[in-house]
């Protein structure tokens, strides 16, 4: 099995957080998203892993040996792609043709889930691809399957302005044959065939159904957006509530001083907390020093200092500088208000 990871966009919804540090690498209880995204699908899978490939943009090396390092620690081979250009998400999917091979999972990073990721609890005799999906109140912001009466998905429908379907894509997808998805995204790019200026996975996947593949709709319990600051906040609490706990990385590394934690936080390595509430629903990063504050619902980032300060529903990046704020605060990395 072989997870494809596209993640090239710019993130441009969560900025200025997305400015230094690509979306997917954005911590949510100590762990970023393509991390949490990756553990979950492995630990889904009852078949081995053996290479996690990413699709990325310019990010640098350290990114990349971050990447690499999250597939190593699962046990499997980490390879880079790059998209150099936003082209959708076929395009995307291609930039990874070398890795299109036997059975393969594509994951967008810019989503967490829970829900049944492994492809052979599904039915495996007439099984060809699985898009996952999710039930949705109001489907015309989002593009929706629609399922014949064998359970089997017949159509792709982008925002549709009437109602087709309440069961919204939310962006991982199996193929038993990674080569056939190669084949058939060619086939896309070859021809210039493109929806809406780019070229789509969703019209290889209806070229596929054309040619007898069968396409089942996947199981999902829960849907976590990470499309824009609040989402994310919002993520990052529903992580904390799942697992239940406060985790503190090297407790004995991490200062407290006359401070109460409400649980559920994530405490980072070499944090410093002192005359301070923190929690539920906070997220502090390694090397954070906090004094004289109460911080609830909100994400700090690494080398980060909060003082004398009271934070709700914030999102603060690395090496930001603040004191004396009552507010609601959403500020990117070397931000300071001093």
């Amino acid at each position: 099995m072989k997870i494809i990871v596209p993640m090239a966009g710019m993130g441009k919804r969560m900025r200025p957080h997305t400015l230094v540090t690509p979306k997917p690498l954005l911590p949510i209880a100590g762990k970023s998203i393509v991390q949490r995204l990756v553990e979950d699908i492995v630990a889904a899978c009852d078949e081995k892993v053996d290479e996690v490939a990413y699709i990325i943009g310019d990010f640098g090396s350290e990114t990349e040996n971050k990447l690499i390092k999250i597939a190593e620690h699962l046990g499997a081979k980490g390879s880079i792609y790059y998209q150099d250009e936003p082209l959708g998400t076929a395009h995307a999917i291609y930039c990874a043709k070398d890795s299109l091979k036997g059975k393969v999972i594509v994951a967008f990073a810019d989503t967490l889930f829970r829900g049944d990721f492994n492809p052979n609890n599904y039915d495996g005799n007439v099984l060809d691809g699985i898009v996952w999906v999710n039930k949705v109140e109001d489907p015309r912001s989002f593009g929706v399957v629609k399922l014949n009466d064998k359970n089997e998905i017949i159509a792709f429908v982008e925002k549709p302005d009437t109602f087709i379907s309440d069961l919204a894509i939310i962006g991982i997808y199996y193929f038993k044959d990674g080569e056939n998805l190669r084949q058939e995204i060619k086939f896309l790019l070859d021809n210039n065939i493109k929806d809406k200026g780019e070229f789509q996975l969703t019209v290889a996947l209806e070229n596929m159904m054309k040619k007898g593949k069968v396409i089942l709709p996947g199981k999902v319990t829960e849907w976590m957006d990470c499309g824009n600051k609040d989402a994310t906040v919002d993520t990052n609490k529903r992580i904390l509530e799942l697992n239940k706990t406060i985790t503190v990385n090297n407790r004995d590394k991490v200062h407290y001083e006359n401070s109460i934690i409400i649980e559920p936080c994530f405490i980072g390595a070499h944090a410093e907390i002192r005359n301070s509430v923190i929690g539920p629903h906070v997220s502090i990063s390694e090397h954070c020093k906090i004094k004289n504050s109460v911080i609830s619902n909100s994400i700090i980032q690494e080398h980060t200092e909060v003082s004398n300060s009271v934070l709700h529903n914030s999102m603060l990046g690395n090496h930001v500088r603040i004191n004396g704020n009552i507010k609601e605060l959403s500020l990117g990395d070397y931000s300071s208000d001093n």
